[in-house]
């Protein structure tokens, strides 16, 4: 005999998910070094000048998914999702090497130079990676790229070592 849930009685409903507790942060870093936190909101708006505001989501997000910075995954996946970005694109940035038709050639060369500064494990940016991305970028807009890069690793070792609480960012918030 098959039951469908219409035949379900309420003891035999589906019960919500429990999910795992939120954790807290160890400290908050803003309130305890306000003069650094207000330093590393105008070093961001400084690196992203003339970045296209897509590419930037798109680095941000790669960036903070290889920092492994959940909070920063939230925030800067829901600006990219309210400034118009597909929920595609982002899910793919994770596998992008075997996804690139999901993004533009200068996105391509964006996303590999962000990796290659977020895991310098060789010491270095590789020669190939840099000339693909100065091959697509004048030499200004390249700048303020790794500018941006950096900035948004710079905010990752914030969170993750703060273990700040990723959920609770509504799209805009810090723009």
């Amino acid at each position: 005999m098959t039951t469908t849930n219409d035949s379900l009685s309420p003891t035999d409903a589906p019960r919500p998910k429990e999910y795992v507790p939120e954790h807290t942060p160890r400290l908050d870093w803003h309130a305890q070094a306000p003069e650094v936190f207000k330093a590393m909101v105008r070093l961001d708006a400084a690196a992203r000048q003339g970045v296209d505001p897509v590419i930037l989501e798109l680095v941000k997000i790669r960036a903070s998914q290889i920092n492994h910075c959940a909070l920063c995954v939230d925030m800067h996946s829901k600006d990219a999702l309210a400034a118009g970005e597909s929920v595609e694109r982002i899910i793919q940035l994770s596998a992008w090497e075997e996804s690139q038709h999901f993004y533009t050639a200068k996105e391509v060369a964006a996303i590999e130079l962000t990796e290659a500064i977020t895991v310098l494990t060789d010491g270095f940016v590789p020669d190939a990676v840099y000339d693909k991305a100065a091959a697509l970028f004048g030499e200004q807009e390249l700048t303020q790229l790794i500018a941006a890069i950096t900035v948004i690793n710079a905010w990752n070792r914030f969170g993750v070592s703060t273990r700040q609480v990723p959920g609770h960012y509504k799209a805009g918030d810090h723009k």
